[in-house]
């Protein structure tokens, strides 16, 4: 399954305002430990293939991983804040927010609808957002479409959460700006060149709507 959802992951590199997709291909899988329920598998969230070789991008992405791997080792939270997730049109969902004596560290919310289900998880440097990693499932068919519903619309599928597309994104800020975004469903031909920008500023209003439910 793995191999699966990493096959074909092409990876946008930020640059002065420009973009470029490249493809990569199959890539090994990077383990760390964590003690922190409610994260889904480490090795689909941080890949280090994701620099796609080139050195000075290595570097800069370093403390963001160092960052990551040592939030995912906290065993002893100050503080976890749990708050449900009011949205129109939708299952509703939960964030889950870890503090240590230092402040927010890492933020967990889930977003659950008829359609599908998405994941984001948010990782903090000294404030500002480092690391947002993204799982969005699409079901097959809707949730609640069961074999009876299947029969009775002359179907051949009924909900199966296997059967779900599923899309991973990985996105690495620096000083507060997307500098790296790796995504499993992305095609060049189809990425346009505000894309960057785009999620960027996506990732960062969801964000701010998330952090009033806690301030």
């Amino acid at each position: 399954m793995k191999n699966r959802f990493l096959h074909g992951v092409f990876i946008l590199l930020i640059s002065l305002g420009s973009a470029y997709a490249q493809k990569s291909g199959d890539q090994a899988s990077v383990f760390f430990t964590t003690k922190a329920r409610d994260t889904v598998k480490i090795e689909e969230i941080l890949d280090e293939k994701d620099t796609t070789g080139s050195k000075s991008l290595k570097n800069r992405i370093k403390p963001i991983q160092a960052n990551f791997k040592s939030i995912n080792s906290i065993t002893t939270w100050a503080s976890v804040k749990k708050k449900d997730i009011e949205e129109e049109s939708a299952e509703g969902g939960e964030a889950t927010f870890y503090y240590t004596d230092r402040g927010l560290q890492k933020v967990i919310a889930k977003h659950y609808g008829e359609m599908g289900q998405k994941l984001t998880e948010y990782y903090l440097l000294n404030g500002q957002l480092s690391f947002v990693f993204e799982k969005e499932y699409k079901y097959n068919r809707p949730l609640f479409y069961d074999a009876k519903a299947m029969k009775e619309n002359n179907d051949t599928e009924a909900f199966d959460l296997k059967k779900s597309k599923i899309t991973m994104t990985r996105n690495y800020f620096e000083n507060g700006n997307i500098i790296l975004i790796s995504n499993n469903d992305i095609h060049g031909s189809g990425i346009s060149s505000d894309y960057p920008a785009e999620q960027e500023k996506e990732i960062k209003e969801d964000f701010k709507r998330l952090l009033k439910l806690v301030n």
